[in-house]
Parts: structure tokens; sequence; C-alpha cells
């Protein structure tokens, strides 16, 4: 089972991620900010992580960066979630797989994730 690390300071779209996720056969785990995150990702494991822009301390930024520069997750897909950054993101390509403004779809996020890490039968 594949799992998804989910990192937003606000718990309803980590918990919205999460639910939709799980229900696809994902295993979700979550962080509120990117300090955290970075406990979760040694610890989990994680395939692909989502990322909000926004958050206190650490912002999807410079949690991408942190990511990327950790020889073990250099290549794990990042997704950025953003209300109002999105475009900072977009301008990032080497850091984030793909770009979502909130308020965002949830089938299509689902859809882009098992692009990105498909299940095994």
């Amino acid at each position: 089972m594949a799992t998804i690390l989910i990192v937003d300071d606000e718990y309803l779209i980590a918990d919205i991620l999460s639910f939709a996720l799980e229900d696809e056969g994902y295993m979700a785990v979550t962080a509120g900010n990117g300090e955290r995150a970075l406990e979760v990702l040694a610890r989990e494991k994680p395939a692909l992580v989502i990322t909000d822009f926004m958050m206190p301390g650490m912002d999807g930024l410079e949690l991408a960066i942190a990511i990327r520069g950790k020889e073990d997750f250099a290549q794990v897909p990042i997704i950025l979630m953003s209300g109002a950054q999105g475009s900072i993101g977009r301008a990032t390509p080497e850091l984030f797989d793909t770009v979502y403004d909130k308020p965002f779809d949830i089938k299509q996020v689902v859809d882009r994730i098992k692009a990105l890490v498909p299940l095994k039968p």
C-alpha cells in the first residue's frame, strides 16, 4: 500500500484528502506544518507528498526545498495546493510535479495521484 503525506494546517482539507485517498486504497498520513512533515517523511517514507503553501513556520516552498535536498526523497513527487501562491509553485517545476489552486476538484487530484503513484494490483 502506497503512503501519501498530506501537509496542511487546515485540518478539514487534510481530512477530506485523507478520506478520499484511503477510499482509493492509499494510506494517508498528515502533518499540520513543514517541520512536522519532515519528521513524518523520515518515519513513513511516503511515495508522494501533498503540501499547502502558507503554513506556520516552514511554508510549502521551504518544505519542498528540504525534501528535494534529501537524497532518499529527492525524486518523491510533490503536489502543491495553494489558495494564493500557486504561481510560485508553477514557477518552480523542479520542486513541484503538479500545482492546484484551492478550492480544488478532489477527483482531479485523486486521478493525478493515481497517475504519479499507481497502486499495485
